[in-house]
Formats: C-alpha cells, sequence, structure tokens
C-alpha cells in the first residue's frame, strides 16, 4: 500500500509514525499490519508545547478543510510529514520481503536508521506513554450493536416499563414513542458520537470537548459503578431462584413443614407460599431497614458466582466481548417467543390483551405521565451512566452513529414491546387463578356455616364450580335475596378480577413474586420456572457485561499503567465490587436497593444527561460538531439533529429535572417491608439518617462538576473550545482516521 493515497494531503498523514521506530514501543510491534497501517497518532512537533498548539491550531486530520498555509512554520511541518512517509514506505517494503516477524523487525529497524529523521521530531518517554497507544475496536459492527443493545436490556427497566404501561393504558405508549425519538435517539447518538469521535472513555471524552464540563466524565463514572453495584444482586437473586428449580415441585409453590412435624410454617400459613419464600427464604429479609445482621451466606456464594461469570466474560477484552454476545444478546428472544406463545394458550389471557389494547385518554394530558415516560426514555437507554461512550469510543470513526443509535433504539423498544405483551397475558392467567381461588374459598366457608346454622339454607353454594368458579359464585351471589346477600358479604372476601389484576407491585416482587407463582400454576412448572431464570440471568448478565466496561474502559484509558494488566485490573475491580456488594446481600439489603433505584439514581442522570447537552450543543457547538462528522461520514447529518440538540432535548431535560425534584419533595420516602409477625408486607417511611446518607450520596457524586466550574473559572478558561472553526481530535489514543478502515488495519487495532 502506497504511503500517501492520491489526492490526500501529505499532513494527514502527519499523524503517523513507524510502529517499528527504536525507542518507541506500541501494543502492535513486530506486526506486518502495524507497518502498513503507520498510524500510531504522533503528532510531530519540537516539545509537547508546539504539539497541544499544533492541534490547536491545525489538526491536520481532515482532507477538504485544510489549506496550506503560507507561513515558515507550516512549510516546515510539510516537510516532516513527508519524511515519516519516506522512512514508512522504505520500512514497509522492506517488511514485505520477508514473511517471519523478528526477520521484519530488523529490515524495518534498518530501514529507519538508514534515513534518520530531523533532530527536532523527538518524542519523550511521557509522550511515548500517552500518545503511542493503539486503540482497540471492536472485530466488527455487528459486535458492537450487539453489546449496545444487551446494555440497555436490563430488567429493572424492562418491569419498570410494563408497571407502567399497566397504570396508564396504552397511551403510554404513544407518550413514550414520543420522547423516544425526539429526546432519547438524539441524546444515544451524542453519546455514541462524542466517544466514536473522541476515541476516550467516558471521562476524558468530556473534558476534550469542554473542560467546563469535565467533571460530569467522573459524576457519570461513580453513578455506573454504584448501579452496577444493586443491579448484579438481581442476578443473585435470579441464581438462587434457578438453583431452586431443580426439584418438582417448586419450593415456592407449596409452604415448608416445620421440623419433626406435619403442620405448615404458620408463618407461611397466613401468606402465599411465593411471597414466603422470597422474603423469608431467599432474603431472609429483616422487618426494618434499621435492623442490620450479616450478609445472607447463600446469596453470598451466588454473588461469587455472578462476579466470576462476568469475569469470564471480560477477561479477554473486547475480542471475547464481542464473540460472547454474538450468542448471548439473541438467546433472551428465544425465550420471550416460548413464553409469549404459551402465554397466549392460559385462560384469562384475553383478559390480560384487553388491558394491553386500553387506552386512557386522561393519561395524555397527565404530566406526571410525560415525565415517568422521559425518565423511562433515559433509563432503557442506559444514557448518563458512561458505558455507551465508553463502548463507541472503540468503534471506527467513520461508521455513521446515527443509523446505529436508530437501530439500538428500535431494538430495545422492541423487546419491552414483547415482554410487555406477555407479561399482560401472564398476568391475566394469574389474576384469573388467584380469582378462582378466592371463589372456590368463599364457597367452602359458606358451606361451613350453613352447616353450622349460621347461615340460612338459602345461602348454600352451588355444588359445582370446576368449569368457571368466579362466574359462576357471581353469578348465584348476584341471584340472592337483599337480605341474604347482605348476610354473606359479611363472611367472604371480595373476588374481583380487575383488582386482582392491578394488585401487581413495582420493583423485584413483580418478578419474583407474582411471576413465580404464576409459573407454579402452568403445567409443566420445573420446565417453565428454569426458562424464565434462564431468560433472567442472560438480561442481567449481559446489561451488566455493558456497564462493567463503562467503568475498566475509563481506567484504562486515565491510568496508562493498566493498559499493560488489562486482566489484573479486571480481577481487582470485580473482586472490590464483590466485598462492595456484601452489603447489598445483608436482611436489609433491599430497603437499600429500593431507596437507591427509586429515589436516588434519578437526579444525577438527569444533571449529566443535561450537561452532556450543553457540552456538544452550546460549549463546543451543535453546528460545528456535526460538520465534522460529516468530514467523517462523507456526507451530512441531518439538520434536525442540531434544532434537537440546541433547543428540545435541553428544555425537556430541564423540564423532567424540575418536575422530578418536585415530585421527590412532595412524596413520602417509603419502602415496602415484610411484617414477619403478621407474614405481609407493610409500608414503611424511611428513617431521617437514609435520607441524609441519600442526600450525602449525591453531592458526593455530583461533587466534581462543580470543582471542575471552579476550577475553570480560576483560570479564566474559556467555556467555548479554544479551537473555534478547526474540527476537534483526542490529543491521545486517537489513531490515523480512514473512512474505510483496510482489512490489514482491522487486524492491527483489533483485540
Amino acid at each position: 500500500m502506497s504511503s500517501t493515497q492520491e489526492g490526500e494531503h501529505p499532513l494527514e498523514r502527519a499523524g503517523a509514525a513507524p510502529e517499528s521506530l527504536p525507542g518507541m514501543e506500541t501494543e502492535a510491534q513486530a506486526s506486518k499490519s502495524s507497518l502498513t497501517n503507520l498510524s500510531t497518532e504522533i503528532e510531530f512537533s519540537e516539545n509537547l508545547h508546539e504539539i497541544k498548539s499544533w492541534e490547536d491550531k491545525s489538526t491536520a486530520n481532515w482532507h477538504q478543510m485544510l489549506r496550506v498555509s503560507e507561513s515558515q512554520a507550516f512549510k516546515a511541518r510539510v516537510l516532516k510529514a513527508q519524511a515519516w512517509e519516506i522512512q514508512a514506505s522504505e520500512a514497509h517494503r522492506r517488511a514485505s520481503q520477508t514473511r517471519h516477524t523478528s526477520v521484519l523487525e530488523m529490515d524495518a529497524t534498518q530501514a529507519l536508521k538508514q534515513k534518520p529523521l530531523p533532530e527536532k521530531v523527538q518524542v519523550t518517554e511521557k509522550e511515548k506513554c500517552e500518545i503511542l497507544f493503539t486503540r482497540p475496536c471492536w472485530s466488527n459492527k455487528i459486535e458492537y450493536i450487539l453489546t449496545q443493545v444487551g446494555y440497555s436490556m436490563k430488567i429493572s427497566s424492562l418491569w419498570h416499563f410494563f408497571i407502567l404501561w399497566l397504570h396508564n393504558g396504552g397511551s403510554f405508549l404513544i407518550i413514550y414513542i414520543l420522547m423516544l425519538f425526539l429526546v432519547g435517539v438524539p441524546l444515544l447518538f451524542l453519546e455514541m458520537a462524542a466517544g466514536q469521535r473522541i476515541r476516550q472513555s467516558s471521562i476524558g471524552v468530556w473534558k476534550v470537548i469542554s473542560a467546563w464540563i469535565g467533571g460530569v466524565g467522573y459524576t457519570s463514572f461513580m453513578v455506573c459503578f454504584i448501579t452496577g453495584l444493586y443491579l448484579n444482586v438481581i442476578n443473585v437473586w435470579t441464581l438462587f431462584y434457578l438453583s431452586q428449580s431443580f426439584q418438582f415441585p417448586v419450593p415456592w409453590e407449596k409452604c415448608p413443614l416445620l421440623e419433626n412435624s406435619s403442620d405448615f410454617d404458620p408463618e407461611c400459613a397466613r401468606t402465599t407460599p411465593s411471597l414466603y419464600f422470597w422474603y423469608r427464604l431467599t432474603l431472609k429479609a429483616s422487618d426494618r431497614i434499621e435492623d442490620g445482621g450479616s450478609p445472607v451466606f447463600s446469596l453470598n456464594l451466588f454473588l461469587l458466582v455472578s462476579w466470576c461469570l462476568i469475569g469470564a466474560f471480560m477477561i479477554n477484552g473486547l475480542k471475547s466481548t464481542g464473540k460472547i454476545m454474538l450468542v448471548l444478546v439473541p438467546a433472551p428472544y428465544f425465550i420471550i417467543l416460548c413464553f409469549l406463545f404459551r402465554s397466549l394458550l392460559l385462560e384469562g389471557a384475553a383478559f390480560g390483551f384487553q388491558h394491553l389494547m386500553l387506552v386512557k385518554i386522561s393519561a395524555m394530558y397527565n404530566i406526571n405521565v410525560w415525565c415517568q415516560a422521559g425518565n423511562q426514555v433515559l433509563f432503557a437507554l442506559g444514557l448518563g451512566l458512561g458505558p455507551v461512550v465508553s463502548l463507541s469510543s472503540h468503534m471506527y470513526p467513520s461508521t455513521n452513529c446515527l443509523s446505529d443509535a436508530l437501530i439500538v433504539a428500535l431494538v430495545n423498544l422492541f423487546t419491552m414491546l414483547l415482554v410487555t405483551s406477555f407479561s399482560f397475558c401472564v398476568l391475566g392467567f394469574w389474576a384469573t387463578v388467584i380469582t378462582h381461588r378466592c371463589s372456590e374459598k368463599n364457597a367452602e366457608t359458606l358451606v361451613k356455616l350453613v352447616a353450622m346454622g349460621k347461615l340460612p339454607l338459602e345461602a348454600q353454594p352451588p355444588p359445582n364450580l370446576t368449569a368457571n368458579p368466579t362466574s359462576v359464585f357471581n353469578s348465584w351471589l348476584n341471584s340472592l335475596p337483599q337480605p341474604i346477600k347482605h348476610m354473606v358479604f359479611g363472611y367472604v372476601t371480595e373476588c374481583n378480577l380487575e383488582k386482582q389484576f392491578l394488585k401487581v407491585k413495582e420493583g423485584p416482587s413483580f418478578a419474583f413474586v407474582a411471576f413465580i407463582e404464576t409459573m407454579s400454576f402452568i403445567p409443566g412448572s420445573v420446565f417453565w420456572s428454569i426458562l424464565f431464570f434462564l431468560l433472567l440471568l442472560i438480561l442481567g448478565l449481559i446489561s451488566m457485561i455493558g456497564i462493567m466496561q463503562g467503568i475498566l474502559i475509563p481506567f484504562q484509558n486515565t491510568f496508562s499503567s493498566f493498559r499493560k494488566s488489562t486482566k489484573l485490573l479486571t480481577v481487582v475491580v470485580f473482586g472490590f465490587m464483590f466485598l462492595c456488594d456484601l452489603f447489598f446481600t445483608r436482611p436489609s439489603g433491599i430497603y437499600y436497593i429500593r431507596l437507591l433505584s427509586e429515589y436516588w439514581i434519578v437526579l444525577p442522570i438527569i444533571i449529566t444527561i443535561i450537561l452532556e447537552n450543553m457540552a456538544v450543543g452550546w460549549a463546543y457547538g451543535a453546528r460545528r460538531f456535526l460538520e465534522d462528522l460529516a468530514i467523517v461520514w462523507g456526507s451530512p447529518a441531518s439538520a434536525i439533529i442540531r434544532w434537537l440538540w440546541c433547543f428540545l432535548c435541553p428544555i425537556v431535560l430541564v423540564a423532567l429535572f424540575v418536575i422530578t425534584l418536585i415530585h421527590l419533595s412532595l412524596k413520602s420516602i417509603t419502602y415496602v417491608a415484610w411484617d414477619s409477625s403478621s407474614s405481609k408486607e407493610v409500608l414503611r417511611q424511611y428513617p431521617s439518617w437514609a435520607l441524609l446518607v441519600m442526600i450525602a450520596l449525591f453531592l458526593i457524586v455530583i461533587l466534581p462538576i462543580p470543582t471542575y466550574f471552579v476550577y475553570c473559572l480560576a483560570h479564566r478558561i474559556s467555556f467555548t473550545s479554544t479551537s473555534q472553526g478547526k474540527p476537534i481530535i483526542s490529543f491521545k489514543s486517537l489513531p490515523l482516521i480512514q473512512p474505510k478502515p483496510s482489512k490489514e488495519v482491522h487486524k492491527e487495532e483489533t483485540l
């Protein structure tokens, strides 16, 4: 391959240096591809100050935007760039004469020594460590898209979407789609474009765009870390349930017996077996958040298994992660389709579909519903946490990330629609079975009361309730004379299908109580239980892989020493997070998880996204940013995106923040706790110290943002980018950008 392609200005190669230059080591050393792809990210200058000033004055990485300067300094740089090309061409010619790596290195080194570079073109050891970093890239676009999709498929987002639809009707879907395409997709595109364009992690990318917004990266990193801690606990619960599913009957189908007795556990007899198994056998939950206790040993074992599984998937970097995603991400869709087809055949599925298609016009005028839909869009796409930026930073800049954002958003919406559809059918079946059992229990109670003489013979229920207990019992009850009906109502409980359908609670209990209770009603409960928990486990693992990439990649980019020992870094980080997770496996851990997931996380995420939008839309300039992307893509981006970034998205985000803040300040901060004395769920209020901890944690993660503001203000750093009118590039780890990389370049930069 010729070192200078036809039609390219020589300065476009100014950032390329032979990788085999003596004293300079890169991660792609001793490879024929490295000699062909001579783009090891060195910007030539006499010293580090000149490097940075040259980056501001003329980055020289983009053709059709550079004009030849008449100054002598600029001509000197052109000559230096041509000198590098001569060395690169000679090195490549000599390397192609042999197939052995050792001989190839020796020839390239000799070729470079024969024609030394100008004396002033030197790179210090510190610059070498920072600049000579070949950033690994995804093997192909499919692996990248699947990883982004897997990250967005968080279990908590899926059941929260279902709950919002359940209480607001089909109107919620209309509102959600509007918010998705007007706010979600533009902001997802913004994060993808920033990471892909700057080629740095979530910490470094915002510093490059605007120094004032530099603290956002640290905030998103800390929020991502905390989110990863409590989200992985869901995987722990799933593994525990999965291990208990390989027995018949499943343990949450019947109450356990007391030791050396034929009687059921009285605590379980006062409630349902599924609720008892969840609180008492799985969580070993305390009655209050104030009650501490040591971590539950049975959960600690599965906590270790969960972190080991995630670590095994990620230990070899992007190469292994991408291949694993090719298998794990499509797998849930086969399981979801199995559940969808099976749920359509269940009794009560039609009732569930009626609620699915129900449209509540009043929800369209409810500002709270719009706020909930907007927050759901941000959570579903995983915005503001950092993994989107970090994952896209390993994608080639020439890739059109606008289409990537649309694909990820549409696949995420399709997934939630599939899960919601079969959830409504399953929930309809669950409500029908519970209502039938309620009617049968009422009939048994009335028979006993009539036999005892407390009720007249007219109150004797019909003998056969097997066909449709609820319908037969209600028809008989409505046909009774008014005085007898009044007497009967004093002894029976209300069995209302509609009310039972709406009794589903938000949070983990939706999946681990209502759903598993439904699985026990279906013939072949063991098989369907195993399949259901496999679905939850896969969804939990692939979302955690994305979150952990948002933690590991910033570490590697910020601290160059971690790049040499990525496996050790992975083990250390995972071990530390395992120790932190022990806090959430205590008997009161579920109450802290609800505090974080339901009340704490929303405000840091919205603040982070607002500042990210400001950085690109106003500080750097949306028009300028899109023009830079158009140069790399070869085609301009839609002007609608600029309008959305500059006007609609900021207004909507600020409105979401204000409404959410008002809602949280007026709402009573409560949690659902287990009362062991009555074997029921009770609503308790969080203590004042828990609220203070939540506020303190919020201030800690937000602290880097005002810190950077004060620093930039004290040093009189401009809010907007200093290189006005010039395309922005990253000073570190930015390889030569080619619109269509060759196969050899792909091999060189891919791990």
